[in-house]
């Protein structure tokens, strides 16, 4: 997938004659990737990347710009580190009254933090820490997600917190598949139009230690935006995507991680390694 885009961005470049650093936004569903565009300017992941790999992006994208090939500046490969950086986004949603902190589209974010470790899970951990989301340990851990992602990926994320000592909740229709695929340790929970207890009033008692909610269509999502809305302001952590869950349950197994690492020893390794 990787090598494809990487390919399918190349030869865009070569078709619009672009030298230097370029932004490209891109979406990827299943195996098909849909380049959105491309611009002929730096974004904000160039000084992130070049913290990653240890290389000046920005000052090797304006020497290309003026003539200077890459081989002449001695980087005739690409790195490839072998640990990991993840980036997350900051989102100030707790600072505004009513808003609803579901993802879409539109920019939301105010900056971004860093995350390295030795593998994705460890990464992606610490990036959290510095986002300031809270990951617990253990607790209870609701779960309720659209028709579309009742899939495998659902029963890893439901099986890996019943392995991790959670007690699940989850709605009925969610509760329902999940037993079905054999994950039966879990209890039922109402839905705010179905009656209290529901699950909003467990939030609010401060019950709930995560949530994984996905929603699909207008009213579902209004319906859930309570849901949403008080685990920010409980300071509950909480996922509205599979992907996001699953990068969660790997991390949950890195809590108190001790390892910090230098960025320069990082990139001295990658020196040994052979990379530029």
């Amino acid at each position: 997938m990787q090598d494809e885009l990487t390919e399918q961005v190349r030869r865009m470049a070569l078709g619009l004659k672009v030298v230097g650093l370029m932004n490209t936004q891109f979406a990827i569903k299943g195996e098909d990737v849909y380049v959105l565009e491309v611009n002929p300017r730096a974004s904000r992941t160039v000084p992130f990347v070049s913290k990653v790999i240890g290389l000046p992006l920005a000052k090797i994208g304006a020497r290309c710009m003026a003539g200077v090939s890459l081989e002449s500046m001695q980087l005739r490969k690409p790195v490839r580190p072998d640990y990991y950086g993840v980036k997350e986004a900051v989102f100030p949603f707790a600072k505004f009254q009513g808003v609803d902190p579901i993802l879409g589209p539109e920019m939301k974010s105010t900056g971004e933090v860093m995350g390295v470790g030795r593998s994705f899970a460890e990464a992606f951990a610490k990036s959290q820490l510095g986002a300031g989301v809270r990951l617990p340990a253990r607790g209870k851990a609701f779960v309720s997600v659209r028709e579309i992602d009742k899939r495998p990926d659902l029963v890893k994320v439901a099986a890996r917190l019943v392995e991790l000592g959670f007690e699940v909740l989850a709605t009925r229709g969610t509760a329902a598949f999940l037993k079905e695929q054999g994950v039966v340790d879990l209890t039922v929970v109402n839905k705010v139009t179905e009656g209290r207890p529901h699950i909003v009033d467990m939030i609010k008692n401060d019950e709930i230690n995560f949530i994984v909610n996905t929603v699909e269509g207008k009213q579902a999502t209004s319906d859930s935006f309570t849901i949403r809305r008080e685990a920010l302001m409980h300071k509950v952590g909480y996922t509205t995507t599979i992907a996001g869950a699953l990068a969660t349950v790997q991390a949950l197994d890195h809590l108190g991680f001790e390892n910090v690492y230098s960025l320069q020893d990082l990139h001295a390794e990658s020196l040994e390694r052979g990379n530029p």
